[in-house]
């Protein structure tokens, strides 16, 4: 495994996957863990995953392509593994109410009392981004893409490559696969695999602005 530094390093937003070489179903299991494990606000979790690991699911994902975002298709259709990443639309209460008695199960309240402070916490800071901002959506939208960024990095470390897609038509995806009936909506997706050989964006070297320009001290 490569170390973060590594990983950073050597990982980039792959444009063409090799089509002959497949994730490992351990390796994937590890990018499931990372899904699964992501940090979130408040542990919030507002997120759900369409995964397609064969052609078919993959050519389900590749209709979001199709017209203005064709030069996606390849990167959707080569890749070892393709993973929709959903939103929920609302944190409803019975979502809260079940994100709240899954982490009792888990053990993570020694009183009730501290189940109680928590729901009210979590419910504190839903209703200020509901009502004093009003962005309940983009909230809940932006922890996903925590989940997203995590996930790029870990890949890295295990050696698999990725590339983020916010060039697909989302609402083609949430009919595909029915997500608003099922209170989420897709973000973006992410392709999972291996470069290939012909990749141009392999061989450029990287650019990021430099430390003294990102970087303030208090």
């Amino acid at each position: 495994m490569k170390t973060i530094n590594e990983a950073l390093n050597w990982r980039y937003s792959t444009k063409v996957f090799d089509a002959n070489k497949k994730i490992s179903a351990e390796d994937f299991e590890q990018i499931k863990d990372m899904l699964q494990m992501s940090p979130s606000s408040t542990n919030i979790q507002p997120w759900s995953f369409v995964i397609a690991d064969d052609d078919a699911g993959k050519a389900r994902i590749a209709k979001s392509t199709q017209g203005a975002f064709h030069f996606n298709t390849p990167k959707v259709l080569d890749a070892s593994h393709v993973v929709v990443f959903c939103t929920r639309i609302h944190a409803d209460d019975e979502y809260m109410q079940a994100v709240l008695e899954k982490e009792d199960q888990d053990g993570r309240y020694a009183q009730p009392e501290f189940k109680t402070q928590m729901h009210q916490a979590r419910q504190l800071f839903l209703d200020i981004h509901r009502y004093d901002v009003k962005d309940e959506a983009h909230w809940l939208a932006k922890q996903v893409y925590l989940n997203m960024g995590a996930v790029l990095l870990g890949s890295g470390l295990l050696g698999i490559d990725t590339v983020p897609m916010e060039g697909v038509d989302l609402q083609a995806l949430d009919t595909e696969f029915d997500l608003r009936s099922k209170g989420y909506s897709a973000v973006a997706v992410v392709s999972f695999g291996y470069r290939s050989d012909e990749d141009f964006n392999a061989k450029i070297p990287k650019s990021r602005l430099s430390e003294e320009t990102i970087f303030i001290k208090a």
